[in-house]
């Protein structure tokens, strides 16, 4: 009887497994909106308590709280997000927000933004579940570090008006405001404010407040001291104000502070600082400088010590008689961009970064103690550069202006290299022409870089000026093995310094190195142990956010790659570097986000396959039990998927090269399916990367055409400078073939799809084989000797240097590689084609001027290739605004589903859409006639 028990249970679950994978689904276009993604994870200080904060594409998302002890303690909150554990792990915060679907319909009924439903505040007591629920929020704020209070505002109304009185944009309305104390009934409650914040340790918090008299109103400045009560009003006569600061220990103050009447166009600021003892300081100018302001455009900021206040001045604006000529009608005044072979920067450039140019700054520094002014002279704010925290005794200034004409074809030209000494203001040249992003060390005392011309990392020791090879005496590659541009290697990066620059940490290709840069010949390799395995590359996980360097007193927690199988994990390492590194968690997977709580209780990350979402998990510190505390996009079970194995093919050259084979569920290797190639550069890091179904901004997307029974193979590319596009032919070709050789690729149904540098590489590749019987090409250069002269209008940048030294690897001028130019450009080469062709190209493309996606089309269009060019108005390089995305996506699978499945084409492609129907249909709608 049991055992004809356990054999109808058996059948049944059969049964019901095979009916579930018989009435799952493809993939459609409608289910994107619904794709869950967790937009943020915190821990609780105590390691107890997890907050998931998970998001749709388009819908309400919700906020998950779980004690991590015990999973079934879970409880769901309808679009929570923002949330916030207060320190001692009791209390958590967050913001609810209306329904969007009522906002929508709320905007399709006309209702002005003032009127929509406001956000509300949730205050949860975590052991007890107590909620408190606070309407019409406009905000909430908490401390960086110390998190005992928290303030919210609510009942934003209009500033009082005053005839001479014309408000700036952030002083335009006041609000009332609550500061509460978690978990007791202590409240501070004050009205007309315009702006507060809290010190980062939670003793203090500022406040803007707006003033009235019986003549105009005017902008007070009050200090709290939480813990007390006291407050203090060191000024109330302002009329605007900029960059409130603490000093990172909270006890001084700074602000700069206007009192030049409201309808004065030119403001004249000051630099108000609060000292340690709640004196006033005033800094109205900076002693020796001719005629200037205190810049508005700089923000304050203490030195980590507490001891200095950066501060920024500026010339008074220059007078120019043309501007002020009266006599001169607006319609008379000419509009000229000039361009100068001297300038150091093209117009283009110069016109996108002029608002950064009207706000550079000169600098000055106040030694608090010593109540004195030091100017920086010539330094500029763009040029001084600090460590995170500014600490120590010397800042560094970068000058690449006497090398900066060139950086329209040669991005890593140099510059001259300085210390500037925060005590004497004195700036001293330490190198010129160092081609590098020099940086400080956290503790003040090193200037170090990545050399690229040696591809060796260097330092000079602030105080002595003496140089240092830190990675000279070391048997490693520090420089990228896999660089294939005509440009200098880039390295492997470093994950910093320790306790008081102690140590530096660099990577190598595989192992990180301990160099203590006054000992550099006694460099230790602290991740290779005994291992003789030289394919798993290890990184340190920085998990302390808040610190600038690591402590080797602590636990060395490490991630790992495996280059081989693309594994991954974490491991516990050693800082003397004796132990080889111990396994926490690793495997067949993409672990990332790892976070860890206060008391080094307990640890969360996420762990992702392309077929699991990136859900997360739990553990304790010995990683030996984990959990898993999200389930997003349950619906998955209910739609067809896939899976992806990493494959291996030779290049024409002979090369080993690796890509990634994604295949539909339930795949069948006799039947023949039609197959799509995507690439860019090399993707098989990617085997365990999940990818979610998403409206398409450029490309396609993997898992919507692999639910719809497509194979998608992506290989990696490996190229030779000069020959970009033979380089591209002579490993997606091979590859490609290589597929069809496991006899279960349809070759006569294989379409092709690539964006930017992909697309070009698209284009090139259809002039040269009629293997694909579809293509799509996004944002292609199709001729590179008219895109060399090009602008990226994004950056305002020259495209020399792209195929000088970069991307698109010619590794010379037009003048003096013109055949290589044009032997690489499809355009020349277009009367070979005859593969139909989807072009995309918008026409505010920053990137890739949009008149090449025209040269394309025209050409395609003049040898009678079956073309379209879609132009989506007003979008850049990828497109930003979710409907066109989803048009794409509509039409990239319409398209390769007529040409390569054999549907029905869409009218858009048979009828196409004229202009006077433009915005009137979108002919989504199949033929009748195909």
């Amino acid at each position: 009887m049991k055992l004809r028990l356990s054999f109808i249970l058996l059948f049944f679950f059969l049964f019901q497994n095979v009916d579930a994978q018989e009435n799952k689904r493809s993939l459609g276009h409608q289910d994107y909106d619904a794709w869950e993604t967790i937009k943020s994870k915190q821990i609780s200080n105590d390691g107890k308590w997890v907050s998931l904060e998970i998001s749709l594409q388009d819908g309400d998302g919700r906020l998950e709280l779980i004690e991590g002890s015990s999973k079934k303690k879970k409880a769901s909150f309808p679009r929570l997000s923002h949330a916030v554990f207060s320190s001692d792990s009791d209390w958590m915060i967050g913001l609810i927000q209306p329904e969007k679907d009522s906002i929508r319909k709320l905007k399709l009924d006309k209702v002005k933004k003032e009127d929509f439903p406001k956000d509300s505040l949730l205050l949860l007591e975590l052991k007890s579940g107590e909620k408190t629920k606070i309407p019409d929020i406009i905000g909430f704020k908490l401390p960086k570090k110390e998190k005992r209070w928290f303030a919210y505002h609510q009942s934003m109304m209009a500033a009082l008006d005053s005839s001479a009185h014309k408000p700036e944009s952030k002083e335009e309305k006041t609000f009332d405001l609550k500061v509460q104390e978690f978990g007791t009934d202590r409240t501070y409650s004050f009205t007309k404010v315009l702006d507060y914040g809290f010190s980062d340790n939670g003793e203090r918090m500022y406040l803007v407040k707006k003033e009235l008299d019986t003549i105009a109103a005017s902008i007070s400045l009050t200090i709290l001291h939480l813990e007390s009560g006291q407050s203090i009003m060191p000024i109330d006569n302002l009329t605007s104000y900029k960059f409130p600061v603490f000093s990172s220990e909270g006890n001084q103050f700074a602000i700069l502070a206007s009192q030049t009447a409201p309808e004065e166009e030119l403001k004249s600021y000051q630099l108000l600082l609060l000292d340690v003892k709640d004196e006033l300081r005033v800094l109205k100018e900076v002693p020796k400088v001719p005629e200037h302001n205190i810049s508005k455009h700089f923000s304050p900021a203490f030195s980590g010590s507490g001891k200095f206040l950066f501060f920024g001045w500026q010339p008074m604006p220059k007078d120019y008689p043309y501007l002020k000529d009266t006599t001169i009608l607006e319609e008379e005044r000419v509009e000229v961009d000039i361009w100068g072979w001297q300038d150091k920067e093209i117009q283009p450039m110069q016109i996108k970064n002029l608002k950064n140019k009207e706000k550079e700054s000169n600098l000055a520094i106040y030694h608090i103690a010593t109540d004195e002014i030091i100017d920086l002279g010539e330094s500029n704010s763009n040029q001084v550069h600090f460590n995170r925290f500014k600490k120590g005794d010397w800042v560094i200034k970068r000058d690449n202006s006497p090398y900066r004409r060139n950086y329209s074809w040669d991005i890593q030209s140099g510059e001259d290299l300085s210390r500037v000494n925060l005590n004497t203001g004195e700036v001293e040249l330490l190198k010129e022409n160092l081609i590098g992003r020099p940086r400080i060390s956290p503790a003040g005392k090193y200037v170090y870089w990545y050399n690229a011309p040696d591809s060796s990392w260097k330092a000079i020791d602030l105080k002595s000026k003496v140089e240092i090879e830190l990675t000279a005496e070391i048997e490693d590659f520090f420089y990228n093995q896999l660089h294939d541009s005509p440009s200098l290697p880039g390295s492997y990066g470093n994950a910093g310094w320790t306790t008081d620059d102690q140590y530096f940490l660099v990577y190598g290709q595989y192992h990180i190195w301990k160099v203590n840069p006054l000992q550099t010949h006694k460099a230790k390799n602290i991740t290779k142990g005994e291992s003789e395995n030289d394919h798993m590359t290890y990184r340190l996980v920085n998990l302390d956010t808040e610190q600038d360097h690591y402590e080797v007193n602590k636990e060395m927690v490490l991630s790992g790659f495996d280059q081989e199988t693309k594994s991954s994990g974490y491991f516990l390492g050693d800082w003397e570097g004796n132990k080889q590194p111990e396994e926490l968690v690793f495997g067949k997977a993409n672990y990332s986000g790892l976070k860890v709580s206060e008391d080094n209780s307990h640890y969360i990350y996420q762990k992702s396959t392309f077929k699991d979402s990136p859900n997360v998990f739990y553990t304790n510190a010995t990683f030996r039990k984990q959990q898993q505390l999200s389930e997003i996009n349950p619906q998955q079970s209910r739609i067809k998927w896939g899976e992806v194995e990493l494959v291996d093919f030779l290049s024409n050259d002979g090369d080993p090269m690796k890509g990634l084979l994604f295949k539909p569920e339930n795949f069948d290797p006799q039947k023949k399916y039609p197959m799509m190639v995507y690439f860019y550069e090399r993707r098989s890091d990617a085997l365990h990367h999940y990818y979610s179904p998403v409206p398409s901004a450029s490309i396609i997307n993997i898992p919507y055409f692999v639910s719809n029974d497509y194979l998608v193979f992506v290989p990696d590319i490996k190229y030779k400078v000069g020959l970009p596009g033979p380089s591209a032919f002579d490993c997606i070709v091979p590859g490609v073939q290589a597929m069809i050789a496991k006899g279960f690729v349809d070759k006569e149904n294989i379409g092709i799809q690539g964006q930017s540098w992909g697309g070009y590489q698209v284009a090139y590749i259809i002039t040269q084989t009629n293997m694909f019987k579809a293509a799509g090409a996004g944002a292609p250069v199709v001729n590179m000797t008219s895109a060399y002269g090009g602008i990226r209008w994004g950056s305002g940048m020259s495209r020399m240097f792209q195929y000088e030294q970069t991307q698109s690897r010619i590794g010379g001028t037009l003048w003096e590689k013109p055949s290589h130019y044009i032997e690489n450009s499809p355009l020349f080469f277009t009367d070979r084609v005859e593969t139909p062709t989807l072009i995309m190209h918008n026409d505010q493309d920053g990137a890739v001027p949009w008149y090449q996606g025209i040269e394309f089309f025209m050409a395609l269009k003049r040898n009678n290739v079956p073309s379209w060019l879609l132009v989506y108005n007003g979008e850049d390089h990828n497109l930003k605004e979710r409907k066109n995305k989803k048009d794409l996506s509509i039409r990239l699978s319409q398209f390769f589903d007529h040409y390569l499945k054999g549907a029905k084409a869409p009218l858009w492609m048979t009828e196409g859409i004229p202009a006077i129907e433009k915005g009137k249909t979108l002919k989504y709608e199949l033929s009748e006639n195909d």
